[in-house]
């Protein structure tokens, strides 16, 4: 058992997760202070003393990520000022993680930006969720854990007790995370090859795998403006799809997601509450977390191995 004192803050982006968190963990969330200067910059101060703990900051960089971005790394730089011992930051959702390569000439690599700035401010490790590419962890020099909230959704499908199921990869690019997600289901796989015509819009080309009278489950890492996946439920449903199911780690329905979701012939979307969503749909199921991270936090705290959270 670690003899240094637990003390977990929480930014703006998720406080709910970051209170969820601590019940499992039985520790009170630290007293801290974020606002803004009238300008608009981000004014931090810790309310309680920090010196020689071992400190856990919460923060996905969701939206609006260049605000939970700059808290996340303005409280890193407090902590570390005040003399915490060690600072992990908890980021349920990475931000900035889709230019993780240079497809082509002139654009920037942000996710190892971010993972700089990280570094920079003051972080001594990282416990993060459901990276979007897995050599995104290479490109930290501090320790990186990474865990997978894949345990907690194939629970609730199989509790569904779904019938002739087959598990879809919506790109070419995840079918590892399918394959894994239909290998623990013990179901088929198919695959949909898509030709990306913009950032937030696909055109689907063709389904590789038979998937005709199959109860569907279309497993992603995250669902965004959800366009891709509406398309996608479409194309299934033309070959003879019965039910069609989403499921990803991470939420971010930006623009009118829950719109696009609720109009689609998709019967039900999972998720996890990686981020905090105001908005709704009667179709999106949002499953907790919370013990996933506080376990992972406990682990990290005592020195354990993170490996019994895979199985």
């Amino acid at each position: 058992m670690s003899h240094k004192k637990l003390k977990i803050f929480s930014g703006n982006a998720n406080k709910n997760l970051a209170e969820e968190i601590c019940d499992f963990l039985d520790v009170p969330l630290g007293q801290i202070h974020t606002g803004r200067f009238p300008d608009g910059e981000i004014n931090v101060k810790i309310l309680e003393s920090v010196r020689g703990v071992d400190a856990f900051v919460i923060q996905p960089v969701s939206a609006p990520a260049n605000e939970n971005l700059m808290e996340l790394l303005i409280i890193i730089d407090a902590l570390r000022r005040a003399s915490a011992e060690r600072i992990t930051a908890v980021i349920p959702y990475y931000g900035y993680s889709r230019q993780d390569r240079k497809p082509e000439p002139r654009v920037p690599i942000t996710a190892k930006l971010v993972a700089n700035l990280l570094t920079v401010s003051g972080a001594n490790r990282i416990l993060t969720l459901d990276l979007h590419a897995g050599q995104i962890q290479g490109f930290f020099d501090i320790p990186l854990d990474h865990l997978y909230v894949r345990p907690v959704l194939i629970d609730y499908f199989k509790k569904k007790k779904l019938q002739n199921l087959m598990v879809v990869s919506p790109d070419a690019g995840g079918v590892e995370r399918a394959r894994a997600f239909a290998k623990r289901m013990r179901v088929g796989l198919a695959i949909i090859d898509k030709r990306r015509i913009s950032p937030d819009e696909a055109a689907v080309m063709n389904i590789i795998g038979n998937i005709k009278g199959k109860n569907i489950i279309i497993v992603d890492d995250m669902i965004d403006t959800g366009g891709t996946l509406v398309k996608a439920a479409a194309a299934l449903k033309k070959e003879g799809a019965r039910d069609i199911y989403a499921t990803a780690a991470h939420g971010i329905f930006a623009c009118n997601a829950f719109e696009k979701i609720e109009k689609s012939q998709i019967k039900e979307v999972v998720v996890t509450n990686s981020i905090y969503n105001k908005q709704g749909s009667k179709k999106v199921k949002i499953l907790s977390i919370g013990k996933l991270i506080a376990n992972g936090i406990a682990r990290v705290h005592e020195g354990k191995t993170m490996s019994e959270l895979f199985e």
